[in-house]
């Protein structure tokens, strides 16, 4: 009987090993299941978070080109009033020295260029004055009009180089972004990697 019992406790125990080991791994499998799901559930409400915070800005560039519009229309009429001013303002001083070299010459131009034939050549004549005066002035508006239309291109310039420091500034987000998504997604592999490992 001591053989049969010492084989009845062997079998006893061999079962409640059994029954352990089963109540071990089905607790193993819960608590694996249960991390699985968490994971997920993170996972899901970072993804959720990032779409919502994707669709955001989204909204935000739809109104800002709906500005665009707007801002093209303003440096339009900004550029408009600008020659336009450009112009007057060569017309204006056109007109008042037109005025005061005709009131000058009327008045002055006979008697002065008796007085010249007299002592003087020609070229000290006021009609050449004028001329030459005339001449100053015309160049003088026609440099007004070129700075101003190299300040119009230089604005322009300028926003070329905005925008494509702007193309620039993208391209270069998505290379980080593409950089950032293979480092974590190396690391996820390096980390399974070596739980994998010492797991066994």
């Amino acid at each position: 009987m001591i053989c049969m019992s010492t084989k009845e406790q062997r079998r006893e125990k061999d079962e409640l090993n059994t029954a352990a080991a089963s109540t071990t791994t089905t607790t193993a499998t819960t608590s694996l299941s249960n991390a699985s799901q968490v994971q997920r559930d993170q996972q899901h409400s970072v993804n959720r978070a990032l779409d919502e915070t994707k669709n955001n800005i989204r909204r935000a560039t739809d109104e800002a080109r709906k500005d665009i519009p707007r801002y093209t229309q303003a440096a339009n009429e900004y550029q408009e009033q600008t020659i336009q001013t450009a112009r007057e303002i060569a017309d204006n001083f056109l007109e008042s020295q037109k005025e005061i070299i005709n009131s000058l010459q009327s008045a002055w131009l006979p008697q002065i260029d008796a007085a010249n034939r007299v002592f003087v050549s020609s070229w000290l004549s006021p009609r050449h004055l004028a001329d030459n005066y005339a001449r100053a002035v015309s160049m003088t508006v026609d440099n007004t009009i070129a700075v101003t239309r190299v300040a119009n291109n230089t604005v322009f310039a300028n926003m070329e180089a905005f925008k494509t420091s702007i193309q620039n500034a993208r391209d270069n987000v998505r290379e980080f972004s593409r950089i950032s998504v293979n480092s974590a997604r190396t690391f996820e592999q390096t980390s399974r990697d070596t739980t994998t490992r010492f797991s066994y």
